[in-house]
């Protein structure tokens, strides 16, 4: 176990990515809205995770391609190939841009939470100095341009905001027998918007690029596929752990509504005293911080895949495009623009995305002239197919929500 440890990087950007704010907020309404009883939900997103990002680490150990390089690849009709590759920049790119805002903007409320709003005049407009914080610290991890630095930057990170929720969980004594039942469903269509948000924010599409892109730059041979498996296991049940923890504190708190997850120490208050809205502040902030990285960094590989470049984190055209995201993602988030027509755009986009990626990611992975041996097996399959049934009905009911 000690030598797998030593190997944890691309699972933990994984995780990381995938606790945004948007996740923490998901499972503190889950947790004060429905008490404990998501939580089997949460187990389902976590185990659907796991599926598809094993798929993709396999594909990025194997080929050495990122998964937009392969779907560029393998599809070899012109018109399809040009539609795939078109739907997955508008979605992940355009996307990831209009979500960077939302990232910004919570680690923001976690040092609000504590230190207080702080703005300062730019240019004639009043902004934010948190977002320009944020931005910088995401602009300068960025522009070192080293796996290896991103790599512990992370780990410290998800440790810093693991212990923040986890501690947290355990210090307000939850009931560990409501806890069990909660991993039993119960009425489900009582949750069933609940459910979606927290399969939904947990099952990301750009993740699957992003951490085929990554193992392909940390492992060089296949054989490291095992390696790479076990890594992702563990970063993955530590995410949802942590997603666990937070649905947690919200059921515990005693809150009858909150409007986002630093409400929540208010309800945390007479466990914790003044030191909630540190707890909460420091995960909130961690969460924003790591996603606010990653983000940019999956839509600079989608572009770098999709329009073949042969490039890698220290190139021009590879910081242009990260560059973009944050910098758009500072603006909107300091001027407190909601870029409600590109997260609609992104929101549709993505819920055809994810299914469709899904498939395709489900198709190259059984095809012999890409991994060879190492093609899913009967067992890999029947796993594969259900998620996919998944992705299918969350993707149609996120398309149905938005219209």
């Amino acid at each position: 176990m000690k030598n797998y440890l030593k190997e944890l990087g691309p699972g933990v950007l994984v995780s990381a990515a995938f606790i945004g704010p948007g996740t923490v907020t998901a499972c503190t309404l889950a947790g004060v809205n429905f008490g404990y009883s998501l939580l089997w939900a949460l187990l389902l997103s976590i185990f659907s995770c796991i599926i598809l990002q094993e798929m993709a680490a396999r594909l990025g150990v194997v080929s050495q391609k990122g998964l937009s390089d392969n779907i560029r690849a393998e599809i070899k009709n012109p018109l399809s190939r040009f539609l795939a590759l078109a739907l997955i920049f508008s979605a992940i790119v355009i996307g990831n841009a209009a979500y960077e805002a939302g990232n910004i903007t919570g680690a923001v409320l976690g040092l609000e939470a504590v230190f207080g709003e702080q703005h300062v005049s730019l240019l004639n407009f009043e902004v934010n100095l948190w977002s320009l914080a944020i931005g910088a610290v995401a602009f300068a991890i960025l522009w070192v341009g080293s796996y290896k630095v991103l790599e512990k930057i992370f780990i410290a990170l998800v440790i810093l905001m693991s212990l923040a929720f986890i501690i947290t969980s355990i210090f307000i004594k939850p009931d560990i027998t409501e806890i069990l039942n909660g991993f039993i469903p119960n009425n489900i269509s009582t949750g069933i918007l609940g459910v979606i948000a927290l399969v939904g924010t947990t099952v990301v599409p750009y993740n699957l690029f992003l951490h085929a892109s990554l193992v392909s730059e940390k492992w060089k041979g296949k054989k490291y596929l095992k390696t790479a498996k076990i890594e992702l296991i563990i970063a993955i049940v530590l995410g949802g752990i942590v997603s666990m923890a937070i649905l947690i504190c919200g059921g515990a708190s005693g809150l009858k509504g909150v409007n986002n997850a630093v409400d929540l120490a208010e309800g945390l208050k007479p466990v914790f005293g003044d030191f909630a809205s540190w707890f909460m502040a420091i995960g909130l902030l961690s969460a924003g911080i790591t996603s606010s990285i990653t983000a940019p960094l999956a839509a600079a590989y989608v572009v770098k895949g999709c329009l073949g470049w042969q490039t890698n984190l220290k190139s021009g055209k590879f910081k242009v495009v990260w560059a973009s995201v944050v910098i758009l993602g500072v603006f909107c988030s300091s001027l407190k623009i909601q870029p409600i027509q590109l997260i609609q755009f992104a929101q549709i986009a993505n819920g055809i995305l994810l299914p469709v990626i899904a498939i395709f990611l489900f198709w190259v992975v059984n095809k012999t002239s890409v991994l060879g041996d190492y093609k899913n097996t009967l067992t890999q399959n029947i796993f594969g197919f259900i998620v996919i049934a998944i992705a299918v009905f969350l993707g149609a009911k996120s398309i149905y929500t938005v219209l």
